[in-house]
C-alpha cells in the first residue's frame, strides 16, 4: 500500500505574445492589473461584526475584527478585547478551535493582570489552512478555556463560540482527502496522504482524519517503526464530532539519523483512539503496514 503524493496547485502566468497595437497590449495589461487589484481587495474583505462571546465571572470577551496582520504562524485571525475586572490574573488559552469545520492547532494562551485588559489575536495557522484547503474562511469555533493565572484553578469552561465571517455563504470544502485508508470503523476514518521530509522537526508522515460519530475522539500512534527500525514519534489528534483534520506523526531527524535511514520506505504502527470526554478507550488497532512509495 503506498501513501499517495500531496496535491500542489501551480499559478498559471499568462503573457501577451506579437501584436503591433501597444496601445492595445497596454490596455489588456492594465485591464490584468485591474483585475488582481480587485481580486485581492476582495479577498482582503473578510469581515465579522463586533461582538461581545463572552461576559461572566467579572471577564468580558469581545471578538473586534478579522485581520490578516500574520503573526508567529504567518496567517489570519481574529483580534479579541480581554477585559479582567476580576481581582486576580487570568489566562484564556482555547481548548479547541475550528475553521470551515477542520480542527486547528493555536498558540493562544494571553495573561490579563487583575484590573486589566488587552487586545490578541488568535491566529490561525497559514500552513493548517494550506493542508485543508481554506482559501476563505467562513466560520470559526472556539471553545475557550479561563482559568487563574496564579493558581491554575479553572474559573469557566464556556459553551462553544461560533463567529461567522463574511465569506460565510461562499464557504466550500477544496480539501485533498485522497490517500490510502489506514483505519476506518465506527464513523472514523484515518487516511495516510504523504511523507514530509521536510518537516520542522525532521521527517512527517501527513494523515487526514474524518469524525463523523457523535464523540469527540483522540488519537495516538504506538509502536512507530521506519524501515523496521523502531523510532520515536510524536502525535495527538484531537478531532470532535462531526469535524475533520490534517494532523503530522513526526519523526526525529536524530532516530532517522542514527539508524541510517535516508528514505522513508515503510512505517508500521497502530492506533489508539480514546472517547475525549469519558477518557475510555474507543479502539486499539493491530499493527498496520504500509509502503510509502
Amino acid at each position: 500500500m503506498a501513501l499517495g503524493s500531496g496535491s500542489s496547485k501551480s499559478k498559471e502566468t499568462k503573457a501577451i505574445v506579437g501584436g503591433s497595437d501597444t496601445k492595445t497590449e497596454a490596455n489588456v495589461q492594465e485591464g490584468e492589473k485591474e483585475e488582481t487589484t480587485s481580486a485581492a481587495e476582495t479577498e482582503a474583505e473578510t469581515t465579522i461584526e463586533e461582538t461581545v462571546v463572552y461576559d461572566a465571572n467579572s471577564i468580558k470577551i469581545t471578538a473586534k475584527e478579522y485581520t490578516k496582520d500574520g503573526g508567529i504562524f504567518g496567517g489570519e485571525g481574529i483580534k479579541f478585547l480581554i477585559e479582567n475586572n476580576t481581582d486576580k490574573n487570568i489566562r484564556v488559552g482555547v481548548k479547541a478551535l475550528i475553521v470551515n469545520n477542520y480542527m486547528m492547532s493555536d498558540l493562544f494562551a494571553p495573561t490579563v493582570a487583575a484590573g486589566m485588559k488587552t487586545n490578541e489575536v488568535l491566529e490561525f495557522s497559514s500552513t493548517s489552512l494550506e493542508k485543508a484547503g481554506i482559501t476563505s474562511v467562513g466560520q470559526v469555533e472556539i471553545y475557550f478555556h479561563i482559568y487563574d493565572d496564579d493558581t491554575w484553578d479553572e474559573i469557566d469552561d464556556p459553551d462553544v463560540v461560533v463567529i461567522k465571517t463574511s465569506n460565510y455563504d461562499k464557504m466550500q470544502d477544496n480539501a485533498d482527502t485522497s490517500g490510502n485508508v489506514l483505519f476506518e470503523e465506527d464513523g472514523i476514518k484515518i487516511v495516510g496522504k504523504f511523507v514530509d521530509e521536510d518537516s520542522f522537526w525532521g521527517t512527517a508522515i501527513v494523515l487526514y482524519i474524518e469524525n463523523t460519530s457523535d464523540k469527540n475522539i483522540s488519537i495516538y500512534v504506538d509502536h512507530v517503526s521506519i524501515n523496521g527500525f523502531t523510532v520515536d514519534s510524536i502525535f495527538a489528534a484531537t478531532v470532535y464530532a462531526g469535524r475533520k483534520s490534517f494532523d503530522d506523526i513526526t519523526i526525529f531527524s536524530s532516530d532517522l539519523e542514527k539508524n541510517g535511514i535516508t528514505s522513508v520506505d515503510e512505517v508500521s504502527l497502530s492506533f489508539r483512539i480514546r472517547d475525549e470526554e469519558s477518557f475510555e478507550t474507543i479502539k486499539e488497532t493491530d499493527m498496520i503496514t504500509f509502503a510509502t512509495k
